[in-house]
C-alpha cells in the first residue's frame, strides 16, 4: 500500500495542478522543476502517512496485530525504499500524462496493479516463473517484500536485500528524474503547459 498511495500521492498532485489548468502559471513563476517535483514528493510523503499509518493504528485493536512491535525499526527502511520506488513511478506518470494529455492519467491509478503482481507483496519471487523472476530482480518493493518477510517469518533481517533496493531505487530515481525533465522540456516546446485541463 505504501508504494501504491505514494505514486498517487505524487500523481495525484500534478494531476491536480493539470485539472486546474495551473500549470502554465507555476511554470512562469520563478518554480523550478525540482522544486515542483519536491512539493509533489511532500504532499506525497504527507498522503501516505496517513493513509498507511491510519490504517496501521487501528489494525492494533481490530485485528491485534501491530507492525511495529512485529518489524522494529527496519520498519522505517523497509517504508523508505517502498515510497523512493512510488515517487519514481509517480514521477513518471506525471511525465506521461503531461505529454500525452489527462487521457493518460488512468496510468495513474493502473500502473502500480501491474507491477504488483511480480513485487512479491503477495507471494515470494521464488513461485513466480523464471522470466518474471528476472522482471522481480529490478523491483525495489520485491527486494523489500522478501525482506519483510524473511523478518516476519524467520525473525532474519537481510541488510544486503534492504540495499539493494535503495541502490535500485537510486536507478529507478535517475530515470524517473529524466524522463521527467525530458517530457517536461518537451512539453514547453510544444505549448502544451497552457493546453491542458479538465
Amino acid at each position: 500500500d505504501t508504494f501504491f498511495r505514494s505514486q498517487l500521492g505524487v500523481s495525484l498532485s500534478f494531476m491536480e495542478e493539470m485539472w486546474a489548468r495551473n500549470l502554465g502559471h507555476l511554470f512562469v513563476s520563478p518554480l523550478r522543476p525540482y522544486e515542483l517535483v519536491l512539493s509533489m514528493f511532500a504532499m506525497s510523503l504527507l498522503r501516505t502517512l496517513i493513509g498507511v499509518g491510519g490504517a496501521a493504528v487501528l489494525a492494533v485493536p481490530i485485528h491485534g496485530f501491530n507492525v511495529v512491535a512485529e518489524l522494529g525499526p527496519p520498519l522505517a527502511l523497509f517504508f523508505a525504499n517502498n515510497l523512493l520506488f512510488g515517487w519514481s513511478l509517480g514521477l513518471v506518470v506525471s511525465a506521461l500524462v503531461l505529454r500525452l494529455g489527462l487521457g493518460a492519467e488512468s496510468l495513474a491509478w493502473a500502473l502500480v496493479f501491474l507491477v504488483q503482481p511480480v513485487s512479491a507483496v503477495y507471494y515470494p519471487v521464488s513461485v513466480l516463473p523464471e522470466p518474471l523472476q528476472w522482471v522481480a530482480a529490478v523491483l525495489p518493493p520485491a527486494q523489500v517484500f522478501e525482506g519483510m518477510r524473511g523478518l516476519l517469518l524467520d525473525g532474519v533481517f537481510d541488510g544486503a536485500r534492504l540495499l539493494r533496493a535503495f541502490l535500485l531505487n537510486l536507478g529507478w530515481m535517475a530515470v524517473a528524474g529524466t524522463v521527467f525533465v525530458l517530457l517536461l522540456r518537451s512539453a514547453r516546446r510544444l505549448g502544451l503547459l497552457l493546453q491542458v485541463g479538465e
